[in-house]
């Protein structure tokens, strides 16, 4: 490989690792918000979600019912602010594997015969986002980049 690829390649690279930040900014603030309201809406809508869990045959529903909306109320706060990401990314992963093999359980099934069907679900975006800050981390733009960097 000749210097000038190498050279091309290498500012094409740190071209991309300096839009990281806010890529994972637009991530953790879209899907976390939309965790918060979801959650939210789990709390306004306390019975309905109560009766589906149910329905799903999950036990002890109302308090499950109580618990996801909490961990979505909270962990989006927290995804979106980018504050103890990681951490919260945890029972957000949890969740919204428990919805997969829950509520979109024919989905979950069919994964390799019907990718598409497996990413239409509600679920594939929240785990995606949750997946990606619990391995990346939330980004330089974020409270946990101001309150644990390294060095600091």
């Amino acid at each position: 490989m000749s210097t000038l690829s190498i050279r091309f390649y290498d500012a094409i690279t740190h071209f991309g690792n300096s839009l990281q930040p806010f890529l994972l900014l637009a991530m953790r603030l879209y899907w976390g918000l939309a965790f918060f309201n979801t959650g939210l809406g789990k709390f306004h809508n306390h019975d309905n979600v109560v009766q589906f869990f149910t329905g799903l045959g999950i036990p002890f529903a109302e308090a499950s019912a109580y618990l996801v909306a909490f961990v979505e109320t909270v962990g989006g706060l927290s995804l979106a602010l980018g504050l103890l990401s990681r951490l919260m990314a945890i029972p957000l992963i949890i969740t919204m594997c428990t919805a997969f093999a829950t509520a979109h359980q024919e989905a979950l099934l069919n994964v390799f015969h019907d990718p598409e069907t497996f990413i239409a679900q509600s679920p594939f975006n929240f785990l995606l986002t949750s997946l990606v800050v619990f391995s990346f981390g939330p980004g330089k733009i974020s409270f946990d980049h101001l309150l644990f960097r390294k060095g600091a």
